[in-house]
């Protein structure tokens, strides 16, 4: 055993000196590497010179801390400020005042259109039609919408094409102002409006007694706020009389339908399931969409 031991000393010797060296060197080169790039040592990857000087390069606006590769401050970032303050003059307060009716007004546009437009009398009067044939859901609701939509499109075209011509073109052009181009864009719409109760003016006559105002002697002498409600009870009264003689043919053969099943002792069958084809029948033998369109629009010249 003495001899074994004696025999494997020195080539341990031998093995431990020819390790040490490598070991040492090995070393030597981390602890160089790590004081270089303390994050590329911990991940074993040697940065490249180009990575190094674009590290050690400061960004525009910032500075460098001593003895450190970093910067002390961030790039400064631009900021969105939102204040509100007092108006320093009467101007500023009339400017804001007419934006925020201005708002006001275009909020409220597409019914104010509707009101004093033949939009009103066309759509109540679909809708009686719609009615008067027993239809539930045919045509849809948006449907009847859209067609009293168009239709008012080309029935009240020519009063649009004034408005554009007489004020909307020229306050784009500089050429009036904004309240110059109202009254402009006024002046059309009155005519249409009472066009259509010029035959007959109660309702104006009826407005105007309310508010304790003169006789008028011209148009000129109706305010707006006047001839509006007007047009509208007009319009109401005129769509309310074309629906009950649209009611008249298809009320006369529902009475006709239910005398013929009461007298065959079809009491618990509905009526309405018996004359709806009758209705449908007699809607398009007469072309009921064309005669009604037709008349529409020549109620309103």
């Amino acid at each position: 055993m003495k001899a074994y031991i004696g025999f494997a000393r020195p080539w341990a010797l031998a093995i431990a000196l020819a390790l040490s060296v490598p070991l040492a060197s090995y070393s030597q080169s981390s602890a160089a590497s790590a004081t270089k790039s303390p994050s590329s040592a911990i991940l074993g990857v040697t940065p490249s010179a180009s990575a190094s000087a674009a590290a050690a390069k400061p960004s525009a606006g910032s500075t460098i801390k001593p003895n450190s590769g970093l910067p002390s401050a961030v790039p400064v970032v631009p900021m969105v400020d939102l204040r509100v303050r007092n108006p320093s003059s009467g101007q500023e307060v009339a400017f804001s005042v007419q934006l925020l009716l201005l708002l006001t007004a275009l909020s409220l546009a597409p019914s104010i259109l509707l009101l004093i437009t033949s939009f009103l009398r066309i759509s109540i009067v679909l809708d009686f039609i719609k009615r008067a044939l027993s239809l539930q859901a045919v045509p849809p609701t948006q449907v009847l919408m859209g067609i009293s939509l168009f239709l008012t499109v080309f029935i009240m075209w020519p009063t649009f094409q004034t408005v554009y011509d007489d004020a909307l073109k020229p306050m784009s052009d500089g050429k009036i102002g904004v309240e110059q181009a109202y009254y402009a864009a006024e002046k059309p719409f009155r005519i249409f409006m009472y066009n259509q109760m010029k035959a007959n003016p109660e309702n104006i006559r009826l407005f105007m007694s309310m508010r304790g105002m003169p006789k008028p002697n011209t148009l000129a002498d109706v305010p707006t706020y006047v001839l509006v409600p007007a047009f509208i009870l007009n319009e109401l009264t005129v769509a309310f009389k074309i629906g009950i003689l649209l009611y008249i043919p298809f009320i006369i053969i529902d009475m006709v339908v239910s005398s013929i099943l009461m007298s065959m002792g079809m009491i618990m069958l509905p009526p309405v399931m018996i004359s709806m084809p009758f209705k449908l029948i007699l809607f398009v033998l007469v072309d009921g969409w064309g005669l009604l369109t037709q008349q529409l629009v020549r109620s309103f010249f």
